[in-house]
C-alpha cells in the first residue's frame, strides 16, 4: 500500500478521516486561499473535478492560512469555497504547508516533489497529482492552471 493511503485528512467539522478512502482514484491535492489572486483556480480546479470524479479522480482543497490570504478557520473557507467559487469537491480544515509545524501529508509531499525554487511550497494554489496507486506522479505550481496539465490526469485515468 501507499505511504500516501496512510496519512489522515480532517474536515472542516473536525472529523477525520484516512486518505485510503482514495484508494484506487486519482487525487489532485491542493493548498488553497480565498483571498488569494491565483483564487480563479477554483473554477478551473471544479471543472476537473465535475468532469472526471466519474472516472476515480477527486481534487481535495486544504485551506493554508500560511501566506496570510485565508480566512480564520477551515469551516468559513470551506463556507467561502462553497458560496463563492461554487466548488464541490472535499475541502479540509486549515493547514500548514512548510515548516516545523506543517500538516503530515505536505511534509511528505513536499519531501517527495520538488518545485521551481526547492522542496517548500512557495504560494497558495500549488498542487500534487496522485495516481490511482498512490504514487505522486507530478508538482504544478501556483501559476499553473488546472486546465494546463488536464491531458497528465487523462493519462492517469486512461491506467
Amino acid at each position: 500500500m501507499s505511504k500516501l493511503y496512510e496519512f489522515t485528512a480532517v474536515k472542516p467539522d473536525g472529523s477525520s478521516y484516512p486518505l485510503s478512502e482514495y484508494e484506487g482514484k486519482a487525487m489532485l491535492i491542493v493548498n488553497t486561499a480565498t483571498k488569494c489572486g491565483l483564487r480563479d483556480q477554483f473554477d478551473g480546479l471544479e471543472k476537473l473535478y465535475q468532469k472526471y470524479q466519474d472516472e476515480d479522480f477527486v481534487v481535495l482543497g486544504f485551506p493554508s492560512d500560511q501566506f496570510g490570504q485565508e480566512l480564520g478557520d477551515g469551516a468559513e473557507a470551506e463556507q467561502s469555497c462553497r458560496t463563492t467559487y461554487g466548488v464541490s469537491f472535499p475541502m479540509h480544515e486549515m493547514v500548514k504547508v512548510n515548516g516545523r509545524e506543517a500538516d503530515p501529508l505536505f511534509k511528505y509531499l513536499t519531501e517527495n516533489s520538488k518545485g521551481f525554487l526547492g522542496s517548500s511550497i512557495k504560494w497558495n494554489f500549488t498542487k500534487f497529482l496522485v495516481d490511482k496507486e498512490g504514487n505522486l506522479v507530478a508538482r504544478f505550481g501556483p501559476k499553473d492552471k488546472p486546465e494546463a496539465f488536464e491531458s497528465e490526469i487523462q493519462n492517469i485515468l486512461k491506467k
